[in-house]
Formats: structure tokens, C-alpha cells, sequence
């Protein structure tokens, strides 16, 4: 029996599961979040130590105590992303519009309007699986919305995120196709909008430019600059701000219009700053669970 149809067979009642739960309202939902958390932080203690680590590493200046908080409040967190992420699932447009709201979108509208297109930063921060509804915003017809994604090793969850993130229209680029796609868009004449997370660590062979991020001297992402010089798209950033539980609002900034009028390096240190900023608004709101300072600047020499 091929892997393929054997992760067909054992995942199909949890895909009932998670449609049931879809249905559900919200606050049923962050009851079942609240649930949720007590065997994932106290039984399971998923990622816990490296979470603790990375929590230390970022705020040197606080105490246990504080940084014992911060850590429960980011899985609290982590648990109504969860339950978000299946909702989507089985939610409305309008019922998306009151809970992720963008400002700013007439610099998306009039960047279309000039016929250019756009790349788009922004950070596993909040809920980013909810970000793409930027497509029931905007006004312009005929664009085409993109999101640069990492492909899962397990199929069966593969399909399943990208059956989510395609959920209000936008297309999902495999990472190891990004230029690729992107260069088709552009010679294709039409104006498109492309998501770039780009708040984790390179792997060693990309590492290329450092910044200081989050108190630690941090390898940073630079494919998505690499790219819009390229292509002269303009950068621009999702600055996502939490409300209240489960409802987040989006402020669209601008990082750089002219992407080759700037010394090399600027549009990453400007996303990595703005980026931050973000973060200490709400440090729970981050996805901690990565390992997000593995490598020493000192290891690469020349960078």
C-alpha cells in the first residue's frame, strides 16, 4: 500500500474531527482551546525547554517569574491558533472581515492602480494563517495573490494547510519555486501580491547578512530582497496588532517602494526592525517554538 494512501486512510477521521469542530462558534472553541492547554503545557510539554530558552535569550532583563508568564501566555496563545486555524474550516467572509481587519489597503489599491506589483512581508505572529483574507479588502480585479509556503513531509497535512490557505483565493508557491513563480507573474503583465514569512533562520547556506533582533546578534532571511530587486516590486509589511482574543487588526506599511534605490541589506534590516517592534507589543503573540538562534556569528566568517 502506497504511504500516500495509508496517510489517506489513518487521517480521515481526524479531518471529520476537525470539520466537526469548525462548526462550532468561537467561544466554544476558545473553551476547547482552554482545555487544550493544560496537557499540551503541563502533560506533553511540547517544545517547552526550547521555548524557555528562546523567551531567556530574547528579554536577558526579566525575571523568572516574568518570563514564567510570558511562556504560559504564549501557549495559551498557541492553543486559540490552533482552534482559529480550524475554523477556518467553516467560517464566513463576513464573519473573517470583523475579525482580522487591515488598514491602510488603499497603498495595496494604488500600488495596483500603477500596475505594480507587490511583495509582502510579515511574521508568524498572531494568527498568520488568518492573514490571507487581505483578499476580501482589496478592490482591484484580475490580481493574482500569492503566498510563499515550506511544503510538510506529511502529505495528508500538506494538502490539508494548503487546502486552508488557499480558503479566500490566494495561490500557495512552494519555497523551492519562489523565483520561479514570481518571474512567470511579472512576465505575465498583471499585477500580483506575493507573502513572504520570513521571521525565522536561514538554513546555513542562505545565511548571508546578520541584525541584532530580539537582544541577539540573529541570521536574517534575505531571498525576498534578493527578489524584489529583481523584479522592482514594491515591499511592503503586515503589521499585525492583537485587539482582544480572536480578533486582530492589520496595518500595511511600507518598507520600500523602490527596492533598488537602497544600499543592500536596508529592506532586511528594515523588516527585521519593524518586525521586532511588532513582537515587543505582544511577546506571547510570537511562534517561539522554533529554534531561532542555532548558529554563531563568528562560524560565519565574511558575513
Amino acid at each position: 500500500m502506497k504511504k500516500e494512501t495509508l496517510q489517506n486512510i489513518v487521517y480521515s477521521p481526524l479531518y471529520l474531527w476537525f470539520k466537526l469542530h469548525a462548526i462550532l462558534p468561537m467561544r466554544i472553541l476558545y473553551i476547547l482551546s482552554d482545555i487544550l492547554y493544560f496537557p499540551l503545557y503541563y502533560i506533553v510539554h511540547y517544545r517547552r525547554k526550547l521555548v524557555s530558552e528562546n523567551l531567556r535569550k530574547a528579554f536577558p532583563d526579566k525575571t523568572d517569574k516574568e518570563l514564567k508568564q510570558l511562556e504560559q501566555k504564549f501557549y495559551h496563545h498557541f492553543c486559540d491558533y490552533i482552534v482559529e486555524t480550524i475554523k477556518l474550516m467553516h467560517i464566513s467572509d463576513e464573519e473573517m472581515r470583523r475579525r482580522m481587519k487591515f488598514e491602510q489597503v488603499e497603498i495595496i489599491d494604488r500600488l495596483f492602480a500603477e500596475n505594480r506589483s507587490i511583495i509582502i512581508l510579515l511574521g508568524h505572529f498572531g494568527n498568520w494563517e488568518w492573514v490571507p483574507s487581505v483578499t476580501l479588502w482589496t478592490r482591484t480585479p484580475d490580481v493574482m495573490f500569492a503566498q510563499i509556503y515550506r511544503p510538510l513531509k506529511n502529505k495528508w497535512f500538506d494538502r490539508f494547510f494548503l487546502k486552508l490557505r488557499s480558503r479566500f483565493g490566494s495561490v500557495c508557491i512552494a519555497k523551492q519555486e519562489t523565483l520561479r513563480a514570481i518571474l512567470q507573474m511579472k512576465r505575465s503583465g498583471k499585477p500580483s501580491i506575493t507573502g513572504f514569512m520570513s521571521d525565522q533562520t536561514p538554513s546555513p547556506t542562505n545565511i548571508h547578512h546578520w541584525a541584532r533582533f530580539l537582544s541577539q546578534d540573529s541570521p536574517v532571511l534575505t531571498g525576498f530582497e534578493k527578489i524584489a530587486r529583481k523584479t522592482d516590486f514594491a515591499v511592503l509589511y503586515f503589521d499585525v496588532e492583537i485587539v482582544k482574543r480572536g480578533y486582530y487588526k492589520t496595518t500595511i506599511r511600507e518598507i520600500a517602494l523602490r527596492p533598488n534605490e537602497l544600499p543592500e541589506f536596508e529592506i532586511t534590516d528594515r523588516y527585521t526592525a519593524i518586525m521586532e517592534k511588532t513582537i515587543l507589543r505582544n511577546p506571547w503573540a510570537w511562534l517561539w517554538t522554533h529554534k531561532r538562534w542555532k548558529y554563531k556569528h563568528e562560524d560565519f566568517p565574511g558575513t
